[in-house]
């Protein structure tokens, strides 16, 4: 018994070290039919924020490029300083110079030597002298633009040399903090299907064509004029390769809530050890491990199986190499196809 047991411990499988399996994978998806809608749409930064001169002038320089990354308080363009500079040692002068005029015109009020007016008036030169400074004070803190947070530079609109008009865009940032959705146009009988918080999938080509778990975040309340659609957003998950501009196509499970509907659609070679309305799949974790998983289990033909319950949309299964797959056990995936 004791050279039996020994035996058996042998010969068992270790964990460590142990070679990934080879397998086929798929995606789960949206069940077709009225509970899925589709749309084309493009990448955007949630947040894209143009950035002018609060002031005329003339630019002196633009300190950044199409798609730099920025910190917060970065210096990212300004004017030139000399006329700002004028103007605010010119409006200095004038107000020193309306201050101590108001001061002699007071003093000589007191001493019976300058009637009333004469003191009104000196008051309201003072005063706008004064306000004229200030306006410059502010003219000069605000002839320069920088990063009001962490982000991208998405667009450099004009260069050193122009003059431009307060207002003017310089710079458009797309904000770090507010992550990336996808835009897309939906049709007033789409639209009526969507709600907040509804979960879809999203595959950008341009990136491997992975699909992406994504989730609705805003809808349009007002339709295109021109189009006569309406645009939602769909976040997406923080992903470094994400750019503004990448085109991508959603899958919206329609008329229901996150993580409810009609059940996902995979490939009918996913499911082993089916009986009656329940069955397994082997899903591909986060750290490439299968895991088997209890899944209910709706119509079935020679292709795929409508999974009720148990799977989401986007996760990925098991469709090939499942005889060599044990539950926990390390996999290299390839797509089918």
């Amino acid at each position: 018994m004791v050279l039996a047991s020994c035996s058996a411990e042998e010969s068992a499988p270790k964990p460590q070290g142990e070679r990934p399996a080879l397998v086929a994978v798929a995606t789960a998806e949206p069940a077709a039919g009225g509970d899925t809608v589709r749309a084309t749409g493009t990448v955007r930064a949630k947040r894209e924020t143009v950035l002018s001169f609060l002031t005329n002038g003339r630019i002196a320089a633009v300190l950044v490029e199409d798609g730099d990354r920025v910190a917060k308080g970065q210096l990212l363009a300004r004017l030139d300083p000399i006329e700002v500079e004028t103007n605010t040692a010119a409006a200095r002068a004038d107000a020193q110079r309306a201050n101590a005029d108001l001061k002699r015109v007071r003093e000589l009020f007191e001493k019976g030597w300058a009637p009333r007016s004469r003191v009104d008036a000196a008051e309201a030169a003072a005063s706008a002298a004064n306000a004229r400074l200030a306006q410059t004070g502010f003219v000069e803190r605000y002839a320069r633009i920088v990063a009001p947070t962490a982000g991208i530079v998405l667009r450099r609109h004009l260069e050193p040399g122009q003059t431009v008009q307060a207002g003017t865009p310089i710079v458009t940032l797309g904000e770090a903090t507010g992550g990336y959705v996808l835009r897309a146009p939906l049709t007033d009988a789409d639209l009526a299907r969507v709600r907040i918080g509804q979960t879809a999938t999203v595959t950008l080509q341009a990136l491997g064509g992975a699909p992406l778990a994504a989730r609705v975040v805003e809808i349009g309340g007002r339709g295109d004029e021109r189009t006569g659609t309406f645009e939602v957003e769909l976040a997406l998950p923080a992903r470094p390769d994400l750019r503004s501009g990448l085109i991508g196509d959603a899958r919206i499970r329609a008329n229901a809530g996150a993580g409810a509907g009609d059940g996902v659609v995979v490939p009918a070679s996913a499911v082993w050890q089916a009986r009656a309305d329940q069955g397994f799949v082997y899903v591909v974790d986060a750290r490439g491990r299968a895991r088997s998983r209890l899944v209910g289990l709706g119509a079935v033909d020679d292709r795929q199986v409508v999974v009720t319950s148990g799977l989401t949309a986007g996760e990925t299964v098991v469709i090939a190499g499942i005889d060599r797959l044990r539950d926990g056990g390390p996999v290299t995936t390839r797509r089918a196809g």
